[in-house]
C-alpha cells in the first residue's frame, strides 16, 4: 500500500510512482486536453451525431449523446468541490488505492445534468447528459477539485439539477458544483452534503440548482425528483437507522433511562398523555429487556448524516468535544476526588479552582490538551496536568458582587436567566395546587413582610396597581417533586408524618436574619439554575426546535424557498441534542447529578412543557406581554412599552426581533406576493400540520396555534422559530461560564435544608456559631462544582467557524437580487445593533448595564471572536 505522503494532488502529476505513464502519447489523457470533439455548428446538416470521449481502453465512456439537426451546442465545464477533512483528503475518502486509479481514469464521480422542462415532442423527461469527473488538483488547504466537460445542446433548456454518483469506495462530502460556459452565466449547485459510495447505496443523489421553486411553480421535469427526494428522507418508519442514513422521523423520549444496567436508572417515557413532550428523532434501536417501552442505549446516537458537525467545528467544541469532556475529563475529576460528597471547607478553597487548579496526574497531557485547551494549563516545573479554570469576568471585576442584593436583582433582568421574571397581577399570592395534598395554598409572603422591605415607599396594593411588584415563581412546578425550598418563600409539602412547612425570608435587620436571607437566596438560585437549564435553555430552544427540523426535512423540498430560508438556522442542532440525551440529560448524567431537581429533572421539564409552553408565547413580544413585563403601545418603539425600562434582555432582544422579522417579511413576500399562494402551497401546509400534530402532537388541540393562511401568518411563525434558535438561545447559553462558573453566584443545587426548617437546639447552635459553614454545606460539592464548570466552559464557547446571524448569505440567497438586497439590509441593521449595544453599555443612567464592577450586557451582540466571550448570536443551536 502506498503511503499518503507519496500522493500528489496536482493535476499536472501522476498519483502513483512509476517509470512510465499509464497512457501512450496517442491515448486521451484524463485532462481531456487531447480529446477530439464532433459537434455541429449552425446550419450543420448532419443528423443524430453522437459525441463520445473514448480512450483505446474504453475506460472513459460516452459523455453526451444528442441530436444535432439545425442546433448549436455549448461547451460546459462542471467543477465539483469536495471538502477535505482534518485528516486530509485521503482520510475523507477512507483511502483505497483503487480510488486513485479511478480518479486517474476520470471515473470516480459521475454527473448527470437534468433538464428542468419536459421534452415538448414526447411530454417525457429529457435524457440526462452524463459525464465523469476527474480530479483536477487542490483549490486550497480545505478543498479538492474535480472537473467534467459536457457538450450541451441549446434546446436542452434550463438545467434544473444534477444527479451524482460517487464511485469511490467511501462517502465524500460534496460542497458545490458549478457549471460554467452558459451565455447567461454560471449555474451553481450548493450541495453541502455527504454522498455515500455507490457500492453501498445504489440510489443516485439529486441536487437542485440554487434556484428556488414553490411546489406549484416547479418545472415539470423536476417534479418527480422533488417528490422522490422527500420520500427518501421520510423513510418508512421501520428498522434501526444506520449512521449514513438521511432519514428523518419522530419518536418519544424513551432513551433517557438505562434500566438494563440498573433498575434505579429507569426513567419515565416523555411524550404522550401522561408526560407531554416534544418529539425527537427516531433511531429505531432495540428495546430494553427490563422495560419494553424504552430503547437500549449505546455508544452513539443516530442523527441524519447531514446533521452532523463539520470536522472543523468538531475539533473546536461541538458535540464531539462535549462528549470528550464528559467521557475523559469528568471521569478524571471523579477519580481524583477524595470524597464525592466533600464540600468546600472555606470560601478561599473555591478560589483555588482558578489559581491552583486540579491535578489530573494520571491522565495523558495530549488527551486533555485536545479536549480543554482553554482550561488546561501544563505546569512543566512540577510535571503536572492541571485543570486550571479561567477566572470569569464577573468575578474578576468584583469578587464580592455575588453577595449583594442589588446584583441578585439585576441578574433577573440582565443575567443568565432573564426570561422568568413576571409582574405580580394579583394579591395576595396563592398556590393553585391541591391543598389536600400540598397543604394550605396561601403564601407565606404577606403584605406585612413585603411592606417591611419597601419601608413606607408605598403599600403593597399601590405597588401592584402601579406595576412595581415582580416575582419569579417556581412554586407550583417544583413543589410536587422536591421536599426542599423553592423560592425566597420556601415551602415543604406535608409528608413523612410532618405537616406543611413554609417561611418567607427578606433582607435581614440583624446578624441572624441577614444570614438566613443569604441562605434563602442560595436555595432560590439552586432552583433557578435548574429551571434555567431544563426549561429556559433545553426545553424552549434545543428540545422544542427538533420537531421543526424534522418536519422541514420531511415536508419541504430542498428547492423550497422556505426550506432554504430555515436551513442555516437548524444546522447542527440535532447532533448536539443527541449528545445531550446520551450524556447530559440522561439518567445519572451531568444534569441529574449536579442540578436541582436531581433524578426528576426531565420529568420536571415535561411538567413545564405541559403547563407553560405555548408556541405563540415563544415570540419575544408575546412572551414579554404574557409575563406582564410589557404592554402593547403603538406609539412606543417596537410597539411595546416595557414595564421596567432598563431591561437589557428585552431592550436588545426587541431590536434583534424586529431585524429578524423584517428580513423574514422581505423574503416571504418575495415568494408569496399573493395570500392564496400560502394556502395552496401543499408542502408548506403539510409542514405546519406536521409540526403541530406530530412534532408537538401532545399539544395539537391547543387553540393558541397560529393559523397559516397568509404571508403575514408565515412571517410570524418563521420569525418565532428563528428568534428561538438564534437570539433566545444565545441569551441563555453563552453567558453560562461567565455567570455560573463561580459557583456561589449561581449554585446548581442546595444540599441541605434551611436551618430554620425543623431546627434542633444543636443544629441551631451550630448555625449561630459558624453560619458560613451552613452556606458552604448548602453549595454543591467540590466534585459537582468542578464537573459543572468544565461542561459550562465548553457550552459557552464559540467555534472558529461559528456561523453568526446576518454575517454571510446562503448561496441561494446571494443569487437572487431581491433576496440578496434584503439580506444586506438585514446585515446592516445587525451592525447597527452592535453599535447600539455598545452605546447602551456606556450609558451611566442604565444601572443594569453599567456601574462599578458591573459586567456589560453583551449576550445579544450579533458577532464575536472565537472562544468564551459572553457575546455573539449564532444562527443555530449548535452547542
Amino acid at each position: 500500500m502506498l503511503k499518503p505522503q507519496l500522493h500528489n494532488f496536482s493535476s499536472s502529476k501522476t498519483l502513483l510512482q512509476c517509470h512510465k505513464p499509464f497512457f501512450s502519447e496517442n491515448v486521451a489523457k484524463p485532462t481531456f486536453s487531447n480529446i477530439k470533439r464532433a459537434r455541429s455548428t449552425s446550419g450543420n446538416k448532419n443528423k443524430n451525431n453522437s459525441v463520445r470521449y473514448a480512450a483505446r481502453s474504453s475506460t472513459i465512456k460516452s459523455i453526451a449523446n444528442y441530436s444535432t439537426t439545425n442546433e448549436t451546442t455549448t461547451d460546459v465545464v462542471a467543477t465539483v468541490i469536495v471538502q477535505f477533512t482534518v485528516g486530509g483528503f485521503l482520510s475523507n475518502l477512507g483511502w483505497n488505492p483503487l480510488d486513485d486509479i479511478s480518479d486517474l481514469f476520470g471515473k470516480s464521480i459521475q454527473l448527470e445534468l437534468v433538464a428542468a422542462e419536459l421534452d415538448p415532442s414526447t411530454g417525457l423527461e429529457k435524457e440526462p447528459i452524463k459525464g465523469f469527473a476527474h480530479r483536477a488538483g487542490n483549490v486550497d488547504i480545505d478543498d479538492v477539485k474535480y472537473e467534467s466537460k459536457f457538450v450541451v445542446p441549446n434546446d436542452f433548456g434550463e438545467i434544473g439539477g444534477i444527479k451524482v454518483e460517487n464511485d469511490h469506495h467511501n462517502e465524500m462530502f460534496f460542497k458545490t458544483i458549478t457549471l460554467d460556459g452558459f451565455p447567461d452565466g454560471p449555474i451553481h449547485v450548493n450541495c453541502e452534503s455527504w454522498v455515500d459510495s455507490h457500492r453501498n447505496n445504489s440510489d443516485h443523489r439529486f441536487f437542485f440548482t440554487n434556484k428556488s421553486y414553490l411546489p406549484s411553480k416547479t418545472p415539470e421535469g423536476l417534479k418527480r425528483y422533488r417528490e422522490s427526494e422527500l420520500m427518501k428522507k421520510r423513510g418508512d418508519g421501520t428498522g434501526e437507522r444506520k449512521n449514513k442514513d438521511r432519514i428523518y422521523d419522530y419518536d418519544v423520549y424513551n432513551d433517557l433511562g438505562n434500566p438494563d444496567k440498573d433498575e434505579k436508572l429507569a426513567r419515565p417515557i416523555l411524550g404522550g398523555k401522561e408526560h407531554p413532550y416534544p418529539r425527537r428523532c427516531r433511531t429505531g434501536r432495540s428495546r430494553s429487556k427490563k422495560d419494553p417501552l424504552s430503547e437500549t442505549r449505546g455508544s452513539s446516537v443516530y442523527v441524519p448524516r447531514d446533521e452532523e458537525f463539520s470536522e472543523v467545528k468538531s475539533l473546536t467544541f461541538s458535540a464531539k468535544t462535549v462528549y470528550s469532556v464528559i467521557h475523559a475529563v469528568i471521569p478524571s475529576l471523579e477519580n481524583v476526588a477524595i470524597d464525592a460528597d466533600l464540600g468546600f471547607p472555606y470560601f478561599t478553597a473555591i478560589d483555588t479552582l482558578f489559581n491552583e487548579g486540579i491535578d489530573l496526574h494520571e491522565v495523558p497531557k495530549a488527551t486533555l490538551t485536545n479536549v480543554l485547551p482553554r482550561l488546561l494549563k501544563t505546569v512543566t516545573d512540577h510535571g503536572k496536568n492541571l485543570i486550571l479554570f479561567e477566572t470569569p469576568e464577573f468575578l474578576d471585576r468584583d469578587k464580592f458582587k455575588w453577595m449583594k442584593d442589588e446584583e441578585f436583582g439585576r441578574q433577573t433582568l440582565a443575567g443568565l436567566n432573564p426570561c422568568c421574571l413576571q409582574l405580580v397581577k394579583e394579591w395576595p399570592l396563592k398556590s393553585s395546587l391541591d391543598p389536600k395534598v400540598y397543604g394550605p395554598p396561601e403564601s407565606a409572603i404577606t403584605t406585612k413582610s413585603v411592606e417591611q422591605v419597601i419601608r413606607g415607599w408605598m403599600t403593597v396594593d399601590e405597588a401592584v396597581k402601579q406595576k412595581k411588584l415582580f416575582i419569579i415563581d417556581y412554586h407550583d412546578l417544583l413543589l410536587p417533586y422536591v421536599n426542599k425550598p423553592v423560592a425566597i418563600e420556601l415551602v415543604r409539602p406535608p409528608g413523612d408524618g410532618k405537616p406543611q412547612w413554609k417561611e418567607a425570608y427578606a433582607p435581614g435587620i440583624d446578624a441572624t436574619t441577614v444570614w438566613l436571607w443569604k441562605l434563602a437566596k442560595a436555595h432560590f438560585l439552586a432552583h433557578d439554575s435548574g429551571f434555567h437549564q431544563l426549561v429556559s435553555h433545553w426545553l424552549r430552544t434545543h428540545c422544542a426546535t427538533e420537531p421543526y427540523i424534522i418536519a422541514t426535512n420531511r415536508q419541504l423540498s430542498d428547492a423550497h424557498p422556505i426550506y432554504r430560508l430555515l436551513h442555516p438556522y437548524f444546522r447542527y442542532t440535532m447532533e448536539i441534542n443527541a449528545l445531550a440525551r446520551q450524556a447530559l440529560i440522561n439518567a445519572d448524567g451531568i444534569i441529574e447529578s449536579s442540578f436541582s431537581p436531581g433524578k426528576y429533572s426531565m420529568e420536571f421539564s415535561s411538567v413545564a412543557y405541559d403547563k407553560l409552553w405555548r408556541f405563540d408565547h415563544q415570540a419575544l413580544p408575546a412572551d414579554l406581554i404574557s409575563r406582564g413585563m410589557a404592554e402593547e403601545d403603538p406609539n412606543a418603539p417596537h410597539g411595546l412599552k416595557l414595564i421596567i425600562e432598563d431591561y437589557p434582555y428585552a431592550n436588545d432582544g426587541l431590536i434583534l426581533w424586529d431585524c429578524i422579522k423584517q428580513w423574514v417579511a422581505d423574503y416571504v413576500n418575495h415568494y408569496y406576493p399573493k395570500p392564496s399562494l400560502v394556502e395552496t402551497d401543499e408542502e408548506l401546509q403539510a409542514w405546519w400540520e406536521e409540526i403541530r400534530t406530530v412534532g408537538h402532537g401532545d399539544k395539537k388541540d391547543e387553540p393558541w396555534w397560529p393559523n397559516l393562511k397568509t404571508p403575514e401568518d408565515l412571517v410570524g411563525i418563521i420569525t418565532t422559530i428563528i428568534w428561538v434558535t438564534s437570539g433566545h438561545h444565545a441569551a441563555v447559553n453563552f453567558g453560562q461560564y461567565d455567570f455560573a462558573a463561580y459557583m456561589p453566584n449561581r449554585p446548581t443545587i442546595a444540599r441541605v435544608k434551611m436551618p430554620s426548617e425543623d431546627p434542633t437546639d444543636e443544629s441551631w447552635y451550630k448555625f449561630e456559631l459558624r453560619p458560613e459553614d451552613e452556606l458552604l454545606s448548602t453549595f454543591p460539592t467540590q466534585l459537582q462544582a468542578s464537573k459543572v464548570m468544565a461542561v459550562l466552559d465548553v457550552l459557552s464557547n464559540h467555534s472558529i467557524d461559528e456561523e453568526y446571524i446576518g454575517k454571510e448569505p446562503e448561496p441561494a440567497w446571494a443569487e437572487n437580487p431581491a433576496i440578496k438586497a434584503a439580506f444586506e439590509h438585514f446585515s446592516g441593521k445587525l451592525m447597527e445593533l452592535e453599535g447600539t449595544i455598545d452605546a447602551r453599555n456606556n450609558t451611566k443612567e442604565l444601572r443594569n448595564r453599567t456601574g462599578a464592577g458591573v459586567v456589560p450586557y453583551q449576550l445579544l451582540k450579533p458577532y464575536s471572536e472565537p472562544g468564551v466571550t459572553g457575546q455573539g448570536v449564532p444562527n443555530s443551536i449548535s452547542i
